[in-house]
């Protein structure tokens, strides 16, 4: 997407940034921009098989330890 902004007759340099800054605002440019520069990358499917069996171990192993404990 592509913004133009020409200058207007007899309008102060800072008005033109004033507008500049306001169109790119509403446009939403700078919010999609940051979206993409700060995007988390997918999981591998390897690394999404070894994390579910990691939380099977750690639920198994949480279960023994409860079932072994001395009674209250």
């Amino acid at each position: 997407m592509v913004l133009e902004i020409k200058k207007k007759e007899k309008e102060s340099p800072q008005s033109l940034v004033h507008r500049f800054t306001k169109i790119v605002r509403q446009s939403g440019l700078l919010l999609e921009a940051r979206k993409k520069q700060f995007r988390k990358r997918a999981k591998s499917d390897l690394s999404k098989k070894k994390s579910a069996i990691r939380r099977v171990e750690n639920k198994e192993k949480k279960r023994l330890e409860n079932k072994m404990s001395k009674p209250k």
